[in-house]
């Protein structure tokens, strides 16, 4: 996929403020009204002084007062409400974004995160989409308030006399525009590699957490830790440089402020000396200045901020536009199973072939065993079924037809497909297995799990059915969380099981049981038997040998 630039990142991200376009104007109307109340608070007390030095002012003392006190009262009300609005449409906004990445992974899984870290999706998943509450909270709205606010500030100052509006309209160029320009383009893609190395150590915490075990047996601790450190101290150092950064931008912004500050002054004064304006016009444009700042402020932190925000978006927005293996069939008559199969189909993972024109017949009611070594194509026929992947050629087919060319939910209705490690969720028993059908009722799962000859095992456990298995199964051994996963298989209750070394943790007592069990399937389903023990598909009505890539 292409790299996109920052700022199509940037823009990318603003259109999906539309939605809340309503919540975004009031933001910005409540946060460029609440600026203009604080900087004319102020401004109204220059007023008082003009008025205890016996000049002539717009306004009586007693309304300037009066003024003081309300725009003190508005000022917080108007904060309150800006700051609500921001943050309501930030969170809204970063659920829309979490359901967009969501939907995005459910698109490409499975064969398309085979090539992502599990570590740094869940970074991107929670750190580098939170990160976004800042561009949405911080940064969109507060960019509009001090357009709006330091213009209005500019006309203002400007009434007094043109020069002094041009002044500080050069002010707040150079310090909301030009600074924060000047330190992204300093910075580079120090924010990119900030993201990245950040994804990469939560990769390494997530490794080394579920490699404990194997750590501490082979007592390989320092090694690990000592690749964290250098992880640690590498994204730390990146860090100090933004940091540095960070320091830089905000001592130049207090350093342009202060010259801008003397050049009013000195302006203002040449204006006075000169008689070209009175002693409020040298007073109140550099009280007006002098409390303008605020908006421009903000916007000057933006170099560095915007960095490690534009970074963690293209991230976000790579998962989002990233394309799957195979898209989704939809709008196609419906089909109904009556038997399966390969025809001449060959398959290419790069440039290694994995399958060379395999022709195989599945029929109903029957199973069809697959032996072999490891890696000579046998679970890559499965997927090729389910249509994780196109075929590079030849053709995959469930009841005659193309499974390019039936709808992926009658697809997935038709076939059940039992990966090689069953994968748990932190949940109970009956939960873990009920999302194969999650309608079925107890008596459904208990007859689905005698099947799997793990019935009795379950009602053993604390709360029997209600157990909890804990995160990926882990209070489950090997063999107890393959039995679930084909309790789930026969829960799902489709009619073309695929099955990939379902007894491959299981001993032999087991395995005995749950092949008999098979055996009583296929009388009303087509099984498709997988495995590189011969032990494993002697039910088979059928057994076929395979051997790279090739039946034998």
């Amino acid at each position: 996929m292409k790299k996109l630039s920052k700022a199509a990142v940037l823009f990318r991200m603003i259109k999906l403020v539309k939605p809340l376009a309503g919540p975004m104007v009031m933001a910005v109307l409540m946060g460029t009204a609440g600026f203009l109340c604080a900087q004319f608070i102020p401004i109204l007390g220059g007023y008082a002084v003009l008025y205890g030095l016996h000049a002539d002012i717009p306004l009586s003392i007693r309304t300037v007062q009066i003024l003081l006190i309300l725009l003190a009262v508005l000022r917080t009300v108007l904060k309150l409400g800006e700051q609500r609005t921001n943050h309501y449409i930030a969170f809204t906004l970063l659920a829309i974004i979490r359901d967009r990445v969501f939907a995005a992974l459910r698109r490409l899984c499975p064969t398309k995160l085979e090539g992502h870290d599990k570590g740094d999706l869940i970074s991107l998943i929670t750190s580098d989409v939170e990160l976004l509450e800042v561009f949405y909270a911080h940064t969109v709205s507060p960019v509009c308030i001090a357009f709006l606010t330091e213009l209005a500030m500019a006309v203002f100052i400007g009434s007094f006399h043109w020069s002094l509006g041009l002044l500080a309209l050069a002010a707040y160029a150079c310090i909301g525009i030009a600074l924060p320009l000047i330190i992204s383009g300093r910075s580079g893609d120090l924010g990119d590699e900030l993201r990245a190395d950040n994804g990469e150590l939560a990769a390494c915490m997530l490794e080394n957490i579920r490699g404990l075990d194997e750590t501490v047996q082979y007592a390989s601790g320092r090694v690990r830790l000592d690749r964290m450190t250098e992880m640690t101290m590498k994204l730390s150092a990146k860090q100090s440089r933004l940091n540095c950064l960070t320091g830089v931008n905000l001592a130049l912004t207090n350093t342009l402020i202060l010259i801008f500050d003397a050049a009013m002054l000195a302006m203002a004064a040449a204006l006075y000396s000169h008689g070209v304006i009175g002693i409020d016009g040298f007073l109140i444009p550099l009280i007006a200045l002098m409390s303008s700042f605020g908006p421009v402020t903000a916007l000057a932190n933006l170099g560095t901020a915007l960095q490690a925000t534009a970074a963690s978006g293209a991230r976000v927005l790579a998962v989002i536009d990233e394309k799957p293996e195979t898209e989704d069939v939809r709008g196609k008559e419906k089909v109904a199973f009556s038997g399966a199969s390969l025809e001449n189909v060959s398959f290419s993972y790069g440039s290694g072939t994995v399958l060379d024109d395999v022709s195989l017949q599945f029929p109903a009611n029957r199973i069809t065993g697959i032996v072999g070594r490891s890696g000579c194509g046998k679970s890559t026929m499965l997927k090729l079924l389910m249509r994780f992947w196109h075929v590079s050629r030849g053709r995959a087919a469930v009841s005659g037809v193309s499974v390019e060319d039936i709808n992926t939910s009658d697809l997935r209705d038709m076939e059940s497909y039992m990966t090689q490690e069953t994968q748990l969720f932190k949940d109970t028993v009956a939960g873990n297995i009920r999302i194969a059908k999650p309608g079925a009722s107890q008596e459904e799962i208990e007859e689905a799990c005698r099947k799997a000859s793990i019935h009795d095992f379950i009602l053993t456990l604390p709360k029997g059915y209600e157990t909890e298995v804990g995160e990926l199964g882990e209070t489950l051994s090997g063999g107890e969380r393959q039995r679930i996963g084909l309790a789930r298989a026969f829960l799902h209750g489709v009619p073309f099981l695929l099955l990939d070394e379902p007894t491959s943790n299981l001993d032999s007592l087991n395995e005995a049981v749950i092949l008999r069990s098979l055996k009583e399937e296929a009388r009303d389903r087509t099984v498709l038997l997988v495995s590189h023990r011969r032990s494993t598909v002697r039910i088979a009505d059928e057994v076929i040998a395979m051997e790279e890539g090739r039946i034998s």
